[in-house]
C-alpha cells in the first residue's frame, strides 16, 4: 500500500504504479459513446493519461487545462482523461473546459483499472475511487513517466511529464516549472 493524503489526512492506495521503461498495463475504459477502449484504439501515438477521482473536483479544471496546454504542442500525442465519472458527465465536463481534443474515459465498467495501474484508493472517504495520477506513454505503450500525486488536493508535476515527452516541442512561455507553476503566472494563462 502507498500512503497519500486528502486534506492532510492519510489514505492509502493499492497496487503498484507501472515502472518507467516497462510496458503499460492493459486497460479497458468506457468512452462517452459507451464503447470500451484500450490503448491500441489510439493508434501509434504517445498518450498522456491524467487520472482523477472525478473531473468535477475544484482542482481538476485548472490541472486539465494545463496538461491540455502541454499536449497541444506535442505531435502525435493523445490526452486521455480517466475518472470514475459516468461517461456522459465526463464528456460534458471536457466540453465545458473547451477540450475538444481530450478523450474522456470512465472506469465505471472496469474498476480494476485503478488497482492495475496502482491508483486504487482503499481507505478513507474516497475509498473505491482512483487517486490522482499522471502518466506519459510512448507510441509503443512504454511508460515514460508515472506519478501518483501524494496529496489529492495538489497538482501533478507538469514539468516532469513535459520532460518525459519532448520538452523541445513546448514553447518556452508554455513550459511548466518544477513547482508546477505556469511561467506566465495563473493556470491556463
Amino acid at each position: 500500500m502507498t500512503r497519500i493524503t486528502l486534506h492532510g489526512h492519510a489514505v492509502y492506495t493499492e497496487g503498484s504504479l507501472p515502472r518507467v521503461g516497462a510496458a503499460a498495463p492493459k486497460l479497458s475504459l468506457t468512452s462517452s459513446r459507451l464503447t470500451d477502449v484500450g490503448l491500441d484504439d489510439f493508434g501509434h501515438t504517445r498518450k498522456v493519461l491524467y487520472v482523477v477521482p472525478s473531473l468535477e473536483t475544484s482542482l481538476c479544471a485548472p490541472a486539465v487545462r494545463r496538461i491540455a496546454g502541454l499536449v497541444r504542442h506535442l505531435a502525435d500525442t493523445a490526452l486521455l482523461l480517466v475518472s470514475a465519472d459516468l461517461p456522459f458527465a465526463s464528456q460534458r465536463l471536457c466540453d465545458s473546459f473547451g477540450l475538444a481534443s481530450a478523450v474522456a474515459l470512465s472506469t465505471f465498467r472496469n474498476p480494476a483499472f485503478a488497482r492495475g495501474w496502482g491508483v486504487q484508493i482503499v481507505s478513507g472517504p474516497m475509498r473505491g475511487l482512483p487517486a490522482q495520477a499522471l502518466f506519459a506513454l510512448g507510441a509503443d505503450h512504454s511508460v515514460l513517466h508515472a506519478q501518483l500525486v501524494r496529496e489529492l488536493d495538489s497538482e501533478p508535476d507538469y514539468a516532469a511529464v513535459a520532460e518525459a515527452l519532448d520538452p523541445a516541442s513546448i514553447p518556452v512561455a508554455d513550459r511548466p516549472t518544477r513547482a508546477g507553476c505556469h511561467p506566465r503566472g495563473a493556470p491556463g494563462s
